[in-house]
């Protein structure tokens, strides 16, 4: 695979080239040179009006599908959605038919994307099944290939189970995740327990349900001195715990939904389902906190929290629909149309490329001579439609359907390929 890229504002801290336009020579998957007013004959161009390049971005926790669930997202659909966000890596949860709570299951996911232009790391079950009850074999599964362990969307709720997974990882220096939701308090909500679910008459999800959860995992990695990251952040209390630990030397990490950055509660009073996600939208204020702990460094990551879903399960009342959306292939554009006013893109370049590989401890591609070539080259001002015909994955859960959205990543490079959008 050979590409001239020209004129591109490179975005890659680090590295000599950060914060210079430059032409990106790229031959046989690798770059082989980075200059000015570079000219190559025969070689495909690609080229467009304030282009940006950045190390290839990484999603933190994607539900593939795949296997049990391929009629919402294959791991072929899943490559293709994330290459159209602009990712070239992403890491997938458990919640699968059979979970990915075993050697098997990891080496399915790994063996079926091998080659594939975006990178697939599997994250590991906890427990199996990711039913809560019973520890799964982790070493085996780190051995195997996984990046961390987790039951992905359905949280820990068992103490001792908790304890011993952040125990058990430490033999090999591995990392547990865990959305932090307890399901005894919030389990029955529909949505932010607040003004907004009073007036619509709706039951609510206390903040209260993801900060206690929350404090139970920083005291038990306080214990056991392990690793944990804490996925989807959504509320106020639950930032200013992890900034705390942070400071205490704690060795935890955190992520946040693009979606609970860029809304609040306020976004469900015409009862639109695609709004209902998990974790809930919430309050200005804990967006504003979360907002925050984007900036100051809390945060570690921002994810699309991609959750393909068929319709069936979102065109019904309001309380009878499931919790989730697809994100992959508009997180960017979300940033752009609703964050610009705070969130640039070296910020966003931190959060999509950088953070999400220093959590699983994976190396970051750099835009040097000499190096393969991991890149995503994206447009911050470029307009465009998210129309059905655009998407990528197999569902069309997204509240951003038919919506004009800005920025928009034009190309990926990866393992020796190209994608353009």
């Amino acid at each position: 695979m050979d590409v001239l890229i020209k004129s591109a504002l490179v975005i890659s801290p680090g590295s000599p080239h950060n914060g210079q336009g430059r032409d990106i020579l790229i031959r046989d998957g690798q770059i082989e040179s980075i200059g000015s007013a570079l000219k190559v004959e025969g070689i495909p161009l690609l080229e467009g009006e304030q282009l940006c390049i950045s190390p290839g971005w990484m999603d933190v926790g994607v539900q593939t599908g795949d296997p049990g669930f391929e009629h919402r997202e294959n791991l072929h659909s899943a490559g293709q959605a994330a290459a159209a966000g602009g990712f070239t890596a992403i890491a997938c949860q458990p919640n699968t038919a059979p979970a990915l709570h075993s050697k098997s299951e990891v080496l399915y996911v790994l063996q079926n994307t091998r080659g594939q232009l975006v990178d697939f790391y599997p994250i590991g079950a906890l427990t199996a099944g990711c039913a809560g009850k019973e520890i799964t074999e982790m070493i085996d599964m780190h051995a195997a290939g996984a990046v961390a362990f987790s039951d992905g969307i359905k949280p820990l709720q068992h103490d001792g189970l908790m304890l011993r997974a952040l125990q058990y990882v430490k033999a090999f220096g591995g990392l547990v995740a865990n959305q932090p939701l307890g399901l005894q308090i919030g389990g029955h909500g529909q949505m932010h327990e607040g003004e907004v679910s009073t007036s619509l008459g709706l039951p609510g999800i206390p903040a209260l349900a993801e900060e206690l959860m929350a404090r139970r995992d920083l005291h038990l990695l306080e214990y056991t001195e392990s690793r944990l990251h804490l996925s989807n952040l959504s509320t106020a209390g639950a930032v200013q715990m992890v900034r705390e630990a942070k400071k205490r030397g704690l060795n935890v990490t955190a992520s946040v939904a693009v979606m609970n950055l860029a809304f609040d509660d306020g976004a469900l009073s015409g009862f639109d389902s695609n709004y209902k996600l998990m974790p809930p939208l919430r309050s200005p204020e804990d967006r504003e906190a979360l907002r925050q702990g984007v900036l100051d460094g809390t945060i570690d990551a921002i994810s699309a929290n991609h959750i393909p879903l068929e319709e069936e399960l979102k065109k019904k009342e309001f309380t009878y629909a499931d919790f989730g959306a697809t994100g992959l292939e508009v997180l960017y554009a979300i940033c752009k149309t609703y964050l610009s006013d705070w969130l640039s893109d070296e910020l966003i370049v931190e959060k999509l490329a950088i953070g999400p590989r220093r959590i699983f401890g994976l190396p970051l591609p750099s835009v040097a001579e000499g190096q393969p070539a991991n890149l995503t080259v994206f447009a911050p001002g470029q307009l465009w439609a998210y129309s059905r015909d655009k998407v990528r994955s197999r569902s069309f859960n997204s509240p951003l359907l038919d919506k004009e959205l800005t920025g928009r990543p034009v190309a990926v490079i990866n393992n020796g390929q190209l994608l353009r959008a």
